[in-house]
């Protein structure tokens, strides 16, 4: 868990490399405190009138934070196949939001119950099945109004299975929460929001 102080950080650093890459095609120079060393999932979100503009990130604590927030941003101003890259003339309408990820666990139940075990608002899901994989952040749910049955079909949909593939015992399911920093405005203020309604899917940096 990051404070406030730290989470703006987050965000401002994420403005920083978005704006300096898009602009330059370079990555600047960025100082972080020590608590960016630790391994933490992140991701970042772009949005533009209050719509998706570019979402990617790391669901796993593979990377120093510091790096995966600097790597996450360039990605989803750049290299969301779902949107062109992110041009300089945008970057006055875009708001920068950070997500640090808890690592995800295996959701250890059989398949049937998986649903009771789901908590909607606090849970995000990996659906993974073989070589298939699909995120949805916690958010999710919560914009769409999906009960915890959709929001394992809409995973499976993320993964590229059928939606009712939550049920196979091959299909391994895992949760994770979110800890969310959004600017309110362009450059403007950062606020910890733990539940954002506008949110929508994102991808995965493996």
């Amino acid at each position: 868990m990051l404070s406030l102080e730290e989470g703006t950080l987050a965000v401002k650093t994420a403005r920083k490399v978005i704006e300096e890459y898009v602009r330059t095609n370079k990555v600047p120079r960025v100082e972080l405190p020590e608590s960016f060393n630790g391994l933490s999932g992140v991701f970042v979100t772009l949005k533009k009138a209050g719509e998706l503009r570019g979402c990617i990130g790391y669901p796993y604590p593979d990377l120093p934070l510091g790096r995966a927030l600097v790597e996450a941003a360039i990605q989803a101003a750049t290299q969301d196949p779902r949107f062109p890259r992110v041009r300089s003339a945008e970057l006055d309408q875009i708001v920068v939001e950070v997500t640090l990820l808890t690592e995800p666990e295996p959701l250890r139940v059989k398949p049937l119950d998986r649903p009771r075990h789901i908590k909607i608002g606090r849970d995000g899901i990996i659906v993974e099945y073989g070589l298939y994989r699909g995120l949805l952040l916690p958010q999710v749910p919560v914009e769409y109004g999906w009960e915890p049955e959709e929001f394992l079909e809409h995973g499976c949909l993320k993964a590229g299975i059928s939606p009712d593939m939550w049920v196979d015992e091959k299909t391994r399911i895992y949760t994770f929460q979110g800890q969310i920093f959004q600017e309110k405005a362009p450059r403007g203020e950062v606020v910890e929001d733990r539940i954002d309604p506008t949110l929508d899917k994102c991808e995965l940096l493996d």
